[in-house]
């Protein structure tokens, strides 16, 4: 954003949906992200969508690849959708590919052995890993903390791309364009390991008595620590942490190497997504014909993200115990619908603005301010179970309700 404050450019998109370039021409944006649609709006007359690269070829020497990279049914990455970009480029001693996609270390090899093969060698390749969070990726985007550029000649490629970011500030990180990519898997493989790692200390303070809010309070405050990423939960979700620590782990694995911490972090996750069914269960004692709400159906607040989501594991466990679940996400409702068409959904009485939904911090804030009087008034049962620690429990409690949280012995 504050990118092009400085200098006004004009960015030629292109994707394969017809259907998506249809409704980004209308100004409609068919995913959710705060802000987007206003920046937009604002920029529309510099803004040019299309289903076919040739225009963008013509008109642009930096060629952003921002592609989906999933994991395939043997925990690599899928760069199907990669290679038909690498097939479209031209042989061009004057264009760049700059690969922001999440791609396995070696990617940038095998492509520049495509080129050569496809007659393309004079093609530049600049690896430049996108750390934007669904949620915050404007403000990220325009205060970033770090910018990595991976180039393996001395061209003008790495210093075009360098150039092109150098208005926002940011540290600047030039490398090879294998570290370049394995800069951002280890990124979020160390997060996925740090959420995983509170989530089993939140483990142990239940059978401990230890309350893991204070716990999480005084270990962050080491700076060798920090507190980001030590909110326990229900675990990590999102398209990005888990299809990136099987990848990682499988291209050690390939290479020879046993990464036993991320098999094991990966395991913690799959245990952190257990605890709210189990809390029900020990307050209510069977689920079979009990109704149970479930505010928050997103991997996170201000997305409509689904993949990878804790809800979804949540809600199917219940689903199968007998219980009927009724759903509420202020966003992702209909995706959630899509996906999950058995369970019941409900509708807000009244939303907050979109600019107060920006303002949330971990968690929505029409949660976060919940009448807590009312909603002990409207419930058949007591018990409150808080998957993210984000509610307040002395309302929760003080409006007659039984609260449990996570980590919280």
């Amino acid at each position: 954003m504050a990118l092009w404050r400085w200098k006004r450019c004009d960015v030629y998109c292109v994707d394969i949906d017809a259907a998506k370039i249809d409704l980004l021409r209308r100004g409609e944006v068919p995913i959710y992200e705060p802000g987007l649609a206003e920046q937009i709006a604002r920029n529309v007359d510099r803004m040019h969508f299309a289903t076919t690269p040739d225009e963008a070829i013509r008109r642009a020497r930096l060629l952003f690849v921002s592609v989906g990279t999933p994991p395939t049914f043997a925990g690599d990455a899928d760069l199907s959708a990669v290679h038909a970009v690498v097939d479209a480029m031209p042989a061009s001693s004057e264009h760049a590919l700059v690969m922001k996609s999440t791609v396995p270390c070696g990617t940038g090899r095998a492509i520049a052995r495509s080129f050569a093969e496809q007659g393309k060698g004079a093609l530049a390749y600049v690896s430049c890993p996108e750390f934007l969070k669904e949620g915050s990726a404007l403000d990220d985007f325009s205060h970033p903390d770090r910018v990595v550029v991976g180039d393996d000649g001395d061209g003008w490629a790495g210093d075009a791309v360098a150039a092109l970011y150098a208005p926002l500030g940011a540290p600047l990180i030039r490398t090879d364009v294998a570290s370049a990519e394995m800069i951002k898997l280890a990124a979020n493989a160390f997060l996925a390991t740090k959420i995983s790692f509170i989530n089993e200390i939140a483990n142990v303070c239940e059978e401990t008595g230890a309350n893991v809010l204070e716990v999480a309070r005084g270990v962050g405050l080491d700076q060798r620590i920090g507190p980001k990423f030590l909110s326990a939960g229900l675990g990590y979700g999102g398209s990005c942490f888990t299809k990136d620590v099987s990848a990682l782990k499988l291209l050690a694995a390939n290479s020879g190497y046993h990464f036993q911490l991320l098999g094991r972090g990966h395991r913690g996750q799959r245990v952190a997504e257990a605890p709210c069914g189990g809390k029900l269960a020990r307050h209510l004692g069977s689920l079979a014909g009990r109704r149970i709400g479930v505010l928050g159906l997103a991997f996170k607040p201000n997305t409509d993200d689904m993949r990878g989501a804790s809800s979804l594991v949540l809600a199917a466990r219940l689903e199968s115990e007998g219980a009927h679940v009724c759903a509420y996400d202020p966003i992702a409702i209909e995706e959630a619908r899509r996906i999950m068409p058995e369970l019941d959904y409900a509708t807000a009485r009244s939303r907050s603005s979109p600019r107060r939904r920006r303002r949330a911090g971990h968690e929505w804030p029409e949660f976060l301010a919940l009448d807590w009087g009312a909603v002990a008034e409207a419930m058949a049962g007591t018990v409150v179970i808080d998957g993210r620690n984000a509610l307040d429990s002395v309302a929760i409690r003080a409006a007659g309700l039984t609260y449990d949280g996570i980590g919280i012995g």
